[in-house]
């Protein structure tokens, strides 16, 4: 069975260009958890300790009611589909938040306009991709 992945390497992912926003806003809490939420307060809390696929199954096992007992074998078969990676997050979409992978393929959020996001923007040695312009209306 193939596995896909959502892991960069040494890349910055920035925001939208159609981002609504021009500098990080901590995403709502609303009724229930949204995916934005976790990403945020896994990434926010813990930078460069999780990869992205560590961060979207979380987001599924959580919104799936995954068990622990059940997650090796959710995990497998999350990821034996491709996945969404962060381009396609709400915190890079609509929040102002980069996300930075490093060489393990670890992630770190930064504010847009913050000096960390300008930093990894004008860094030669790390590759650059844009988060996924949002839908037309």
């Amino acid at each position: 069975m193939k596995i896909h992945t959502t892991n960069y390497k040494n890349t910055f992912i920035e925001i939208a260009e159609d981002c609504p926003v021009s500098s990080g806003q901590i995403p709502p809490t609303k009724r229930n958890l949204t995916l934005a939420n976790i990403q945020y307060e896994m990434v926010a809390e813990n930078p460069y300790q999780f990869t992205s696929d560590d961060v979207m199954f979380e987001c599924y096992a959580q919104k799936n009611d995954i068990t622990e007992n059940e997650r090796a074998e959710g995990r497998k078969d999350f990821f034996s589909k491709g996945q969404a990676c962060f381009r396609s997050s709400a915190l890079l979409k609509r929040y102002g938040f980069g996300i930075h992978h490093n060489e393990e393929g670890k992630v770190a959020i930064y504010p847009a306009g913050s000096e960390e996001y300008e930093r990894l923007v004008n860094d030669d040695s790390v590759a650059k991709v844009k988060a996924m312009r949002n839908k037309r209306k």
